[in-house]
């Protein structure tokens, strides 16, 4: 009879601990309404100051060409914002950063490069010194500024101080600037093409070198992650027998460390460090009617789904930022008998 007794109470306790409070409130991602572009759209980036702002960029394919596209998170609600300059004109919209109290995009305005800046609720435009063929990536810090790309002499790095505008030399058999990524005015970091394969190089406010990083034979780099704290991740794809799986490299300030968590070949390039301290991330999605989620926390990977959406074939996040305690994503869905347009996801909040 007590041992009965005794199944009887640990049967209680375990269906009490199934519906407790703290399980109930797990967060999960939910559905934020967007207002809708010319489709098929693309998204370029996202950036976050805290719950009560954001910016998403990309544009969307009018019937001249392609036109920029910005909305603006307010902590509520999106909506898309046409008060800049060009906002009417072919061309795109790029990275977008915040710079001290200001928001920094880059802005292709009919094929000549500019700095869109806002600054005490108005834009402003910082033109580029020269037109270039290709551009590549922008970053910018207080203070400083940076746009690679290519002209039809080969690569550019264009520098921009506050004031005025410079050309940065790169060491020897670099061939192509794939990304740059700022954490000071003399704290900044590339990845490029060079003769020997893929190399970091990084800027100390005098000359940029070979930031002598042994990334994995055979690898890319996607992204880079500078963190106040001084910890550096990296993320690409390694190539083994033509089939490519994803590397992470996190530096603590003293040494490397290499890892592959469960990922396949999934682009890095949206990494992010969440509320929770884990890296998270978009991957492919095996639900053609979810997008799905990444969270890496050391040793181990976890994924989540977001909300179902009904009718569609394909859901995808492009790019994520931090807002406070929750996590915003912005990419695009297919709808079954339309085009790509605009989604937004919460998780938390």
């Amino acid at each position: 009879m007590n041992g009965l007794r005794a199944v009887i109470v640990c049967l209680v306790i375990a269906c009490a601990t199934l519906v407790s409070p703290a399980a109930a409130v797990t967060p999960s991602w939910s559905a934020l309404p967007v207002p809708a572009a010319a489709p098929p759209v693309t998204v370029s980036d996202l950036a976050a100051r805290g719950p009560g702002e954001a910016w998403a960029t990309g544009y969307e394919q009018a019937a001249d060409g392609l036109r920029p596209m910005l909305y603006r998170w307010n902590g509520g609600a999106w909506s898309r914002d046409t008060t800049f300059p060009g906002a009417d004109e072919l061309g795109w919209l790029g990275k977008v950063q915040f710079v001290g109290e200001e928001v920094w995009i880059f802005h292709n305005r009919a094929g000549a490069g500019e700095i869109l800046r806002r600054s005490a609720g108005r834009w402003s435009a910082v033109p580029l010194p020269q037109t270039l063929w290709t551009y590549q990536d922008f970053t910018a810090v207080p203070g400083a500024a940076w746009v690679v790309g290519e002209d039809d002499t080969g690569l550019k790095v264009l520098h921009y101080d506050g004031s005025g505008w410079t050309t940065q030399s790169t060491p020897d058999g670099v061939l192509f600037l794939m990304g740059i990524t700022a954490r000071t005015a003399t704290d900044v970091w590339a990845w490029a093409d060079t003769n020997t394969g893929t190399t970091i190089l990084r800027w100390d406010g005098t000359v940029w070198r070979d930031a002598k990083v042994s990334l994995p034979p055979d690898s890319n780099v996607h992204t880079i992650m500078l963190e106040p704290s001084g910890r550096v991740t990296i993320g690409g794809s390694q190539y083994t027998d033509g089939v490519a799986r994803t590397y992470l490299m996190t530096f603590n300030g003293h040494a490397w460390r290499t890892t592959y968590p469960p990922l396949g070949d999934t682009y890095t390039e949206a990494m992010v460090r969440g509320p929770d301290g884990a890296l998270w991330l978009p991957v492919i999605s095996d639900r053609a009617f979810q997008s799905k989620y990444a969270r890496v926390d050391g040793s181990r990977t976890t994924f989540s789904y977001g909300p179902l959406r009904t009718n569609a074939i394909d859901v995808k996040p492009r790019a994520l930022a931090r807002t406070g305690s929750s996590l915003l994503s912005f990419g695009t869905v297919e709808i079954y008998g339309s085009k790509p347009n605009l989604m937004s996801e919460r998780l938390g909040g």
